[in-house]
């Protein structure tokens, strides 16, 4: 039965469902300010790179830094929102995220200072992002939720992409730092209007903190990522790699085991037996390895390889913006009308295409070619993020809130770490394979400075000068293609594997009027479990 929506929903306080609106949009601007910080640092990158001599390592530990201390308190940051209080845990958040912007922006002078600074700001992030999500889910009601969580999703996904100009206008034109100032008036205003107007909200049955759980989570997680980046430097086939990465699977799987033996677990094993959760939470991390290995290299070839400076490369994304935002709010319409099943396979298939174009460019392509790319993945990607987040939010009950919307966030940020450390690592593996015997003649110091990185090539191709700093300069160039090429090629690849887990483990079925039915709206939850066959298939895959 269809209900007007002027109806408020029973478990949601009337003062809270009468402001509904202005809640979400408190939330999108405290949102804003985790998304701005993720993007606006990378269009720095080149520049901090120059300035503080970072390789390509270095570099994406400055990225990673933020998502791993991110993702591995999420759990624990939306338990004790739950527990304790959801508002006050944001505005603690914000407060975190304000000091680690500042200190980045007026201090840091050296790597270990912008990573310490990233995990500071990763803190607060942790308290934040989950917490606009669980506020969303209790103060709308379920018919809405969808609705609501289209907008979230679109402001996620415009943010990055925003991110990228304002602060590659502020690069440009102060110094590399001051693309972190971008976070500062918004978490101002996030406070401001967050004191006044969101509610107070937390479940007093949520359950104790699971001290064994983060721990193992952090390092299991911190481990895995650290293989991945340093892999090119140790070799992907040696010992070191094989022993490290070994052991990042044995921490996960002991996470896993310590998970199901807790009374009070952390994350409830259990919830991977939910399909609609289990193939939400695998899909989000594969399509967020593709988007931010997207921004990491995208961002460095339109400043090192197109020559671009860090405003223009940010202004060149720009088109991201409006075609994520419509997508995300089509995307509810082409879920009543398609199902999600169908939704979701085609937005990932379109993405991997639009990934796949990308593939293509070389350093002479002209703009339209990557623009073309840009709007066919940015179309996939708008139509999927905001289904993927309902599936997983809808599967858990609404005074669990944070539990649900820290998996979320987590596979966000999973898929963020992972997708700079994989499409990053593939990158560097294949730029430093693809240099000319040249740079093997190179006094020690040089050569480390040209393999390291595309930036570092081109500093040294500066001070040789002539003749043999523009071959250097060409060469350089053309062997860090060959890696951008490899690394988009394997982010299709994961694209289309997703898109075929979506299409194999979510159902659809048509109604009677032969429109699109999706069998799982609002059905099957940990409190409402619905019969499924393929369940057990999906818990096995996802590790449930």
């Amino acid at each position: 039965m269809s209900h007007p929506a002027s109806t408020a929903d029973d478990r949601i306080p009337a003062d809270v469902y009468h402001r509904r609106w202005l809640i979400l949009t408190v939330l999108c601007t405290s949102l804003l300010v985790v998304v701005l910080a993720n993007t606006s640092m990378n269009v720095a990158l080149p520049s901090m790179a120059r300035e503080l001599q970072l390789d390509t390592s270095g570099q994406q530990w400055v990225v990673d830094a933020y998502a791993l201390v991110f993702a591995g308190l999420l759990f624990t940051a939306g338990t004790l929102g739950d527990r304790f209080g959801r508002k006050g845990f944001l505005q603690v958040g914000l407060l975190l995220f304000a000091a680690g912007s500042l200190y980045a922006t007026l201090f840091a002078d050296s790597a270990g200072e912008v990573i310490g600074a990233r995990a500071v700001m990763g803190v607060g992030g942790a308290l934040v992002m989950p917490t606009t999500l669980s506020i969303l889910v209790n103060a709308f009601p379920d018919r809405e939720r969808p609705k609501a969580i289209s907008i979230w999703a679109g402001v996620a996904g415009m943010g990055g992409a925003l991110g990228l100009l304002i602060g590659g206008w502020l690069a440009e034109h102060y110094w590399w730092g001051s693309a972190f100032a971008v976070n500062l008036p918004v978490v101002a205003i996030s406070l401001v209007a967050g004191a006044l107007v969101l509610p107070r909200s937390k479940d007093s049955s949520a359950p104790r903190i699971d001290i064994g759980g983060s721990l193992l989570s952090i390092a299991g997680l911190g481990t895995l990522v650290f293989a991945l980046i340093e892999a090119p430097h140790w070799g992907w086939l040696s010992t070191t790699t094989a022993a490290t990465l070994t052991l990042a699977i044995a921490l996960l799987g002991a996470f896993v085991a310590w998970e199901k033996r807790a009374q009070q677990p952390m994350l409830d094993m259990n919830l991977f037996r939910v399909r609609r959760f289990g193939v939400g939470a695998l899909g989000m991390t594969m399509v967020f390895i593709v988007l931010f290995g997207f921004f990491f290299i995208t961002v460095q070839y339109f400043q090192l390889v197109a020559g671009f400076g860090p405003f223009e490369a940010g202004l060149r994304m720009v088109p991201f913006i409006p075609v994520m935002v419509v997508m995300a709010l089509a995307s509810p319409i082409l879920v009543r009308r398609f199902g999600t099943r169908l939704v979701l396979t085609a937005g990932m298939l379109f993405t991997a295409t639009g990934v796949l174009i990308l593939s293509r460019l070389a350093s002479t392509s002209p703009y339209t070619d990557v623009l073309v790319g840009i709007v066919v993945m940015t179309f996939g990607m708008g139509i999927t993020m905001s289904p993927m987040t309902d599936m997983m939010m809808s599967s858990v009950p609404r005074s669990h809130a944070g539990v649900g919307s820290a998996m979320n966030d987590t596979t966000r940020e999973l898929g963020t770490t992972m997708g700079v450390a994989i499409l990053g690592s593939l990158l560097s593996s294949a730029y430093s394979g693809g240099l000319p015997a040249t740079v093997d003649a190179m006094d020690a110091p040089t050569q480390e400075m040209v393999r390291g990185s595309l930036g570092g090539a081109l500093f040294v191709s500066e001070q040789l000068g002539g003749e043999q700093g523009a071959v250097l300069a060409a060469s350089a160039r053309a062997a860090w293609m060959d890696g951008v090429k490899l690394a988009f090629e394997v982010g299709a690849g994961i694209l289309v594997a997703a898109a075929m887990i979506v299409f194999f483990f979510l159902e659809h079925r048509r109604g009677a009027a032969g429109l699109a039915v999706d069998p799982d709206v609002g059905g099957e939850s940990l409190d409402a479990p619905a019969v499924d066959d393929g369940r057990e298939r999906v818990g096995e895959l996802v590790g449930g």
